[in-house]
């Protein structure tokens, strides 16, 4: 389920090299640590390290890791160590009601114009979705919902949506995994999933809409009361 954490362009044969190949390959490891908690907020990265990790230079670590800054994954200010880049609680509250907007706009958008065989499509994923959560796999239901809100956005054909969110994909994924580690979640977010793709298949625009909002909104209550809970940079609930 997790082919490809941030997404890069697709590159003609005769311009991709082992260079950009690595760079590529750096990103995709210290993102995926980052977004299922194996790097705290606030924690050093060793760009020495690193190059020891990759078997390579400190020149393709160094790209990896502007290109992290860019998506505000890592934080890398002058005459410092770069660091994973930690979120105040108010800029987690604004990044999910932004997202519960959207996707009960997406939801709207699926129910008026998704064919039988797009909703069943997402029917499949969520099968994914009550497996990983029947095993209590956090990282496999956290990966599998990946891939059910990209198929969201993928059947709503909104580009100016899809564009908004994948800005913010990077940002986001690390908190919706604290909030499907928190016990109980798994199974909560599985029927409510359940719930939202039958309405898709009754074609019941408002129902979706709300189901989809109330995702979100639950997932935010999730990461809300696992705050204090979490290594913080500064004092506990300041920033995660």
């Amino acid at each position: 389920m997790n082919s490809d954490i941030i997404e890069t362009k697709p590159k003609p044969p005769e311009t991709e090299d082992v260079g950009s190949l690595l760079v590529d390959e750096i990103v995709q490891w210290v993102a995926k640590a980052i977004i299922e908690g194996h790097l705290a907020p606030g924690a050093d990265l060793n760009s020495v390290e690193l190059a020891k990790r990759f078997h390579t230079s400190r020149t393709p670590v160094r790209e990896a890791l502007l290109i992290l800054s860019r998506e505000g994954l890592v934080e890398w200010s002058p005459r410092r160590r770069p660091r994973v880049s930690a979120l105040s609680l108010k800029e987690v509250r604004e990044l999910y009601q932004l997202r519960a907007t959207l996707f009960s706009m997406v939801a709207v958008a699926i129910v008026e114009q998704a064919t039988e065989a797009q909703i069943d499509e997402l029917w499949q994923v969520q099968a994914e979705l009550a497996s990983a959560a029947e095993a209590g796999d956090v990282d496999r239901y956290f990966w599998a919902n990946v891939a059910f809100r990209d198929k969201e956005l993928l059947i709503s054909n909104n580009a100016v949506i899809k564009q908004v969110l994948d800005s913010l994909r990077l940002r986001t994924h690390r908190l919706r995994h604290l909030s499907a580690s928190l016990p109980g979640r798994l199974q909560r977010s599985c029927t409510d999933h359940e719930r939202l793709c039958q309405a898709y298949r009754d074609r019941d625009a408002t129902l979706a809409s709300a189901l989809n909002r109330s995702l979100v909104m639950s997932a935010l209550q999730g990461v809300e009361q696992a705050w204090g809970e979490q290594p913080v940079t500064g004092r506990r609930g300041e920033s995660w």
